[in-house]
């Protein structure tokens, strides 16, 4: 069970600024270990919020080394890139940033593996306090729900399958960084466009798993798009946030009609 209340915490530390634009936001949750635990998180919102107008808003799970509780780690990489003032002018939206916890994974199946692990039955907990902090800002915020976009590194690459195979209708677009999946979820994202990325060299998370789920959903009869940098290891988001057309595709992106 899922305990919601509504916690936008009013301190110093909470309040965006030039320096942070992102919101410190709050929910409870309830499962498992977890009695009424307070996890964190956090919200940067378009640089202005027009009556009557609806915004894309992308979901980032970030990797193994930004895992804790002090909800600020979790903003490198992407989350940085999209605060930026050019950024927020070219491509206003909203980033849900929420933080697994130490020892935690978004997906509890091993990372080194080479062949892939059955999509376990039901959702971690972490992930679960992710779909409840997006449920919750699709209420409470001026999202257009036809252009909610999921992205992640790493732990978070892993976690954007799991999530995008559970919950494709919720998407428009997806795109997974050297993370890996289920081949056998691949009809479930046929439909989904996916772009997804690996380092040629990675020696944590190998490449093959990047390349066999974008094969299985290519022969369930999607178009997914994949992208291996030559001699890159771990840190392939560098390159795929950065340079490449990634942002540009993504935001153009739009759920189908009738995923709803």
């Amino acid at each position: 069970m899922v305990v919601l209340r509504v916690a936008v915490v009013m301190c110093a530390a909470s309040v965006s600024s030039a320096a942070d634009p992102y919101e410190t936001r709050e929910i409870e949750y309830t499962g498992g270990p977890y009695e009424s635990e307070v996890f964190r998180y956090r919200l940067l919102k378009p640089a202005n919020v027009e009556a009557g107008k609806t915004y894309p808003l992308v979901l980032f799970l970030h990797g193994a080394g930004e895992r804790g509780s002090d909800n600020a780690k979790q903003l490198k990489y992407l989350p940085q890139l999209l605060a930026t003032d050019a950024y927020r002018e070219k491509l206003p939206c909203y980033v849900l940033a929420p933080q697994c916890r130490n020892g935690k994974q978004w997906v509890n199946v091993p990372w080194g593996d080479v062949e892939s692990s059955p999509l376990p039955k039901e959702p971690s907990h972490q992930l679960r306090v992710v779909t409840s902090i997006l449920e919750r800002t699709l209420k409470e915020e001026s999202v257009d729900r036809d252009r909610i976009y999921l992205t992640g590194l790493s732990m978070g690459g892993f976690g954007t399958w799991d999530l995008a195979a559970r919950r494709p209708e919720w998407f428009a677009a997806v795109a997974p960084v050297c993370g890996g999946g289920d081949e056998a979820t691949a009809k479930t994202l046929a439909d989904l466009p996916v772009w997804a990325f690996h380092g040629g060299a990675d020696n944590v998370v190998k490449p093959v798993r990047s390349q066999r789920m974008v094969a299985a959903v290519k022969e369930a009869g999607g178009e997914p798009k994949y992208t291996e940098f030559p001699g890159v290891g771990h840190n392939s988001w560098t390159p795929a946030y950065e340079k490449t057309e990634l942002l540009s595709w993504m935001f153009e992106q739009r759920r189908k009609a009738g995923n709803e």
